[in-house]
């Protein structure tokens, strides 16, 4: 079987994220040439990419047109992509009967491990905390003194998706009392996960916590605006480890901005960086984070060996965990 490293022009992502040990093992089932391929360069291994069947790639892969697909990987059968999201390349590959594997599982790992450290400092008020401590000392205990704490506080998850399940599984360690919100999500699947489902209007209004684990879809686009941060607690924080476009950004600053004990929690925005006229960047009450919930340094293995042995299940003939169809994409990130 014959394979490709495809990646646009320009990204790292590729070598890091499947690095020389990974692709020898890759190599052990398959051709894989040595070159990363993309449009910038297909023409001149035209001959590769018409023979090749498997596709591997991570972020920064490249879009293809149905046109393309058709002329440069006409016996293209699966591809399998050490990172999370597809939507921005699968549906023409998917359309033309291609096969699509994501790691997202795996990515969904330390997203999740890094909401549930996040909920547990910010319970303690611990971001405000850390800053207010440098002014005074005593305001600063004041204010963690006023937290929820980590005991029967509520934490609201919006989202039940891949990542939100995650974290309401982990919270089940601790007693918290969860509510979440995610019209796709039935009450049987809440009540297995440990949470409660209410509207968006009651996750704000009731919980100490809340988590955004919105897909980034046209239609939840600024679904979290002034209406709903107005109604947050006077000591609740909001994280956000999805995606930025969701948040209506300044509606969350000035909720903030007219309480100053609430907190936001971003490791993502709409545009990243922030830019210098975005209010989150000079709301003292917003911790900016630069998107590292996501994979990174050893993390990055984790996708590409979930991958790895996937493609050994799909090889095989045998039940695949990770497959992405043209119905998912309709609800995932």
């Amino acid at each position: 079987m014959k394979s490709l490293l495809v990646g646009k022009l320009g990204e790292n992502a590729v070598s890091q994220v499947i690095p020389p040990d990974r692709i020898e093992i890759i190599r052990q089932s398959m051709e894989l040439p040595e070159e990363i391929i993309g449009l910038h360069n297909i023409e001149q291994y035209r001959s590769e990419a018409r023979d090749a069947e498997v596709i591997w790639c991570t972020w920064g892969m490249e879009v293809f047109t149905a046109e393309q697909i058709a002329e440069y990987l006409p016996n293209l059968k699966a591809i399998f992509y050490c990172a999370g999201s597809v939507q921005s390349f699968a549906r023409p590959f998917l359309e033309r009967g291609v096969r699509i594997f994501s790691a997202w599982g795996a990515n969904a790992v330390p997203v999740s491990e890094f909401t549930l450290a996040t909920i547990l400092f910010a319970a303690k008020g611990g971001f405000q905390a850390a800053v207010r401590i440098r002014r005074n000392y005593s305001n600063a205990r004041k204010y963690s003194h006023n937290q929820c704490g980590a005991y029967q506080a509520s934490v609201g998850l919006i989202g039940l998706g891949m990542i939100g399940a995650r974290v309401a599984e982990e919270l089940k360690s601790f007693n918290f009392n969860v509510l979440a919100f995610d019209p796709f999500a039935s009450a049987q699947k809440a009540e297995a996960l440990g949470a409660r489902l209410v509207s968006l209007e009651e996750l704000f209004q009731q919980c100490d916590i809340i988590s955004s684990h919105l897909a980034d879809k046209d239609e939840t686009k600024n679904i979290l605006n002034y209406r709903l941060f107005s109604q947050m607690k006077p000591y609740a924080t909001f994280i956000n480890t999805a995606r930025g476009a969701q948040v209506a950004e300044r509606d969350l600053a000035r909720a903030l901005r007219e309480v100053k004990t609430r907190t936001a929690v971003l490791d993502v925005t709409a545009r990243e960086p922030v830019g210098l006229f975005n209010p989150l960047r000079w709301t003292p009450n917003v911790v900016l984070t630069p998107h590292i919930a996501g994979s990174c340094g050893n993390e990055f293995l984790r996708m590409t060996d979930w991958m790895i042995e996937e493609f050994l299940h799909f090889s095989r003939n045998e039940p695949c965990r990770y497959e992405v169809t043209l119905d998912m994409l309709k609800t995932m990130a």
